[in-house]
């Protein structure tokens, strides 16, 4: 790496370039969210980084390899796919060394982020993220085809790659034994590609025998969950229904982890709201992730213990998603203290029912019954709630009506039903016919027609 242009005891110094000033972070204690706590748990400030999160890290480390082995040459362009931190990672590196940048992003990622990426110069291809990785339209497999088809394309492919482990192995982990005088014994990262809690992991057991836990979404595979779409950017592993084959990142090493906390979306933002109200450290929701399981882990430990979590990137990234009151109240994270709200409306409300994709029209009208609408899904569930970002569509009873009951819904299903959050005010729903689905920290709880909210 570059990196000679600092010292982790906190000197600064002058950097010839933006590449030295990768690296090198703080470690910053956290106080008050710590309240009560004997351990003193240390925040690893990578949104510190130029381009504001940890994947500059890995970016500066996967094209230095690339540089060595010449699969990157002088004039070429930097092709990747990516949830939005390593794409401005590697488009700042790009725009000081004078390359291209074909980023491709899926579509639940932060506006934020999109225009962080084309202010760096990079070309932005914005992809469906409701699709299974094989598909040409998956942003791995996109990503793929451009860098295959642009003349002096090269694929940085952050998952697979064995230099995004690496540069975490010889950066995050020395500063962090460093920093800590050695003493610290647990560290808590989120898993994505896997790249930084394995490297930095890797080289903390080494060091010391650090205790290594790895922070995951509640749905996400990697913890156990079903795999279901969470709300949390830049952390844990979706698996789409129709996936046929589950390949995990070769960046991710799981025989480096001690154990995975399972942390939901609603701990996780208001995590990510109390770190900035009450600590003064504006993070971005995988922070929030790895902070709340950090927290979990200290109170099972004493004051002989040191915990460092890392903290991935800056909250910047999301101010229209986790710190937008609206869009906490629209999806069903946040409560208004205005009333009556939506939950005060509904008298014991009904599970929500669903169908998969695949069902006949004779198995929705018995699945819908007297319910004022159907939630179609991917796949056959029997959960009794639902992500958004699962559903493809819906049903009604006057779509169906005097249609042949063995013929598939495929013809007659509809946009999926407009949302409204539990704890929004009632006053706040839109008047007008037709139901609307209910939703608690981004799932659908039930489905009601709209009167019943009057």
């Amino acid at each position: 790496m570059c990196n000679e242009g600092y010292t982790v005891g906190g000197v600064t110094h002058t950097f010839e370039s933006v590449l030295d000033a990768i690296g090198g972070t703080p470690l910053i204690r956290l106080r008050r969210i710590t309240a009560g706590l004997t351990t003193p748990v240390y925040l690893k400030a990578e949104f510190l980084n130029p381009g504001s999160s940890v994947k500059d890290r890995a970016a500066l480390g996967m094209v230095l390899a690339a540089e060595r082995d010449g699969s990157l040459r002088p004039g070429g362009v930097i092709v990747e796919g990516t949830s939005g931190n390593t794409g401005v990672g590697l488009t700042l590196i790009a725009a000081h060394r004078g390359y291209r940048a074909i980023v491709v992003v899926p579509d639940k990622s932060s506006p934020e982020k999109l225009a962080a990426l084309r202010a760096y110069g990079a070309e932005v291809v914005v992809t469906t993220s409701a699709v299974p990785r094989d598909d040409p339209r998956h942003v791995s497999q996109l990503a793929a085809r451009l860098a295959r088809e642009t003349p002096g394309g090269w694929l940085a492919d952050q998952y697979d790659n064995p230099a995004n482990p690496a540069a975490h192995f010889d950066t995050t982990g020395p500063e962090i034994w460093e920093q800590t005088g050695g003493r610290v014994t647990h560290f808590v990262a989120g898993i994505g590609t896997g790249g930084t809690v394995s490297g930095t992991g890797a080289y903390l057991k080494k060091a010391g025998g650090v205790r290594i836990v790895g922070a995951d979404p509640a749905t996400s595979v990697y913890g156990g969950g079903d795999g279901s779409p969470y709300f949390v950017e830049s952390v844990g592993h979706y698996l789409h229904p129709q996936t046929v084959e589950d390949n995990w990142p070769l960046s991710y090493h799981r025989d480096v982890l001690d154990r995975i906390e399972r942390i939901g979306d609603r701990e996780s933002i208001g995590t990510v709201r109390a770190l900035a109200r009450e600590e003064g450290l504006l993070v971005g929701g995988s922070s929030g992730t790895a902070v709340a399981a950090a927290l979990r882990i200290a109170r099972e430990l004493g004051p002989d213990d040191l915990v460092v979590v890392l903290a991935p990137d800056s909250g910047r990234a999301y101010l229209s998603k986790y710190f937008d009151d609206d869009w906490l109240l629209r999806t069903g994270f946040l409560e208004s203290p205005e009333g009556p709200r939506v939950a005060d409306a509904l008298r014991s409300p009904a599970a929500p029912t669903a169908v998969p994709s695949t069902a006949t029209v004779g198995e929705a009208r018995a699945a819908l019954g007297d319910g004022p609408a159907l939630v179609v899904l991917p796949r056959a569930t029997d959960a009794t709630s639902w992500s958004l970002g699962d559903v493809v569509g819906s049903l009604t009873a006057d779509a169906l009506a005097g249609e042949p009951g063995d013929a598939p819904i495929t013809a007659w299903i509809r946009p999926p039903l407009p949302t409204v959050g539990s704890g929004e005010p009632v006053s706040r729903v839109a008047p007008g016919p037709g139901p609307v689905a209910v939703v608690t920290d981004g799932r659908i709880v039930t489905v009601v027609a709209r009167e019943h909210l009057g």
